[in-house]
């Protein structure tokens, strides 16, 4: 890879980061080239990117970005064969890894990045897959909301109806 391949291949990876949020870091070596092509379909099927960098080159391109960003704490997972998967979802990379280790214990997580938050470890698999999804989240936030607001309503409909029979048995007493 000459000079001008490794500068264009920095600035793709720059692209990646910056775009991304969720962004996993796993090992895949010793896989199989069948092992690698299911992994590859398996993500392409759920919407995950897969691509294999040279960790010298992920390094340069995530040392651009400034310090808030929190991409430091990776460094230490570009050690070995890497292979880095991203999606608009946090949790859906996790996903993918461990359906996909049903058949063996291939890829290993290395570290993630979700959301400037840096997890270690393949033992993280299971936190970061149930991570949920911004939709999720402002689901469950409405319905935390409206359900003070249905049990409000309820009372003042069955309200009505209580008063409405008070005043009918009131009056049917007050006829006889």
């Amino acid at each position: 890879m000459n000079r001008t391949d490794k500068t264009a291949a920095i600035e793709e990876l720059k692209e990646t980061f910056a775009n991304n949020q969720f962004i996993y870091f796993a090992d895949s070596s010793s896989m199989t080239v069948e092992q690698i092509n299911g992994l590859r379909r398996l993500c392409f099927d759920q919407g995950v990117t897969v691509k294999v960098v040279k960790n010298t080159l992920a390094k340069k391109a995530l040392e651009s970005f400034p310090a808030e960003d929190g991409y430091e704490g990776l460094y230490e997972a570009l050690k070995g064969p890497t292979t880095i998967m991203y999606a608009e979802q946090a949790s859906v990379p996790a996903k993918v890894i461990k359906e996909f280790r049903a058949k063996g214990d291939k890829p290993l997580l290395k570290a993630a990045y979700i959301d400037k938050d840096v997890f270690f470890g393949d033992d993280q698999l299971d936190v970061l897959r149930s991570l949920k999804s911004k939709e999720d989240l402002i689901g469950e936030v409405l319905l935390l909301l409206e359900s003070p607001i249905k049990s409000v309503l309820g009372s003042l409909n069955s309200g009505g109806t209580t008063i409405a029979g008070l005043l009918k048995t009131l009056e049917e007493r007050a006829e006889s």
